[in-house]
């Protein structure tokens, strides 16, 4: 099981490396979300007692994360996963007096304005969040001075600049591709809104390289999927970070909204 025992890496990741790598792969819903969630962390301030919104949570693997490493109150919402799967995994871990699972719709958010003090999403941003409306409407949902924690997908160039999606990535995920941008285009993006100052906007080192050996990692933990993970392994190692990574950005919320602001797309 050499693939899945390169999961396990702490010179790089000691926090995620005390996590048994074959819990992880039974949760996939995205490549290494614990790493990407150790190394956002780095970027934010997060302590005992605070109230977290893990938005896009999944199956739960970056919820239990968030509650055992930093102590905080975690609320998992994601709108694929229902409820009760999620209560699942937390009641597990040991973790369900810290983190509470609620079914949402990122557009649609049943909470109050001003009741967390950090927004954290991994490897799911790109699937709502990239519209202009999104940031204004999200950050209701943050106390003045709150953080706002993403990792997602990104690019080293911007399709638009590049005229094209890269052969080897669109072969693989088509149009999606173009709601994954630099973090240049995500600083830009948020701090235009004036409702947020950026505190880190950047690549993932070696990004690309982290998600190879976690998708070698998942063919080789579920044989039956193998032959579905290949386009990805194929484009990854085409790719050999020119174009693909992985993009982690911050911020903390400047003051409150002023002004109601419609979720959009």
């Amino acid at each position: 099981m050499a693939a899945v025992d390169a999961l396990i890496r702490p010179d790089r990741y000691p926090r995620s490396s005390r996590y048994d790598p074959r819990w992880l792969l039974d949760l996939d819903m995205g490549p290494n979300p614990l790493w990407l969630l150790e190394d956002l962390a780095g970027d934010l301030e997060l302590r005992p007692g605070m109230r977290v919104l893990d938005l896009g949570s999944g199956k739960g693997a970056t919820s239990v994360f968030l509650a055992r490493e930093f102590g905080v109150q975690v609320v998992a919402a994601d709108w694929w996963v229902s409820a009760r799967e999620a209560e699942a995994v937390f009641a597990e871990a040991g973790v369900a007096g810290q983190v509470e699972a609620v079914r949402a719709e990122a557009h649609a958010l049943p909470f109050e304005e001003g009741g967390f003090d950090a927004v954290v999403s991994i490897d799911a941003f790109e699937y709502f969040g990239t519209g202009d409306h999104y940031l204004p409407y999200l950050v209701r949902f943050l106390r003045p001075g709150g953080q706002l924690g993403v990792a997602t997908p990104g690019m080293t160039r911007e399709v638009r600049d590049l005229g094209e999606i890269p052969a080897h990535v669109k072969k693989v995920v088509g149009w999606e591709a173009v709601a994954w941008h630099t973090a240049d285009w995500w600083r830009f993006q948020w701090e235009i809104t004036e409702q947020v100052t950026v505190t880190s906007a950047r690549l993932q080192e070696d990004g690309w390289r982290d998600w190879l050996l976690w998708t070698r990692a998942a063919a080789e933990h579920r044989p039956e999927d193998a032959a579905a993970q290949q386009p990805v392994l194929d484009m990854l190692t085409a790719d050999q970070g020119d174009f693909l990574s992985f993009a982690l950005v911050t911020a903390r919320k400047n003051g409150p909204p002023t002004g109601a602001v419609r979720a959009g797309a």
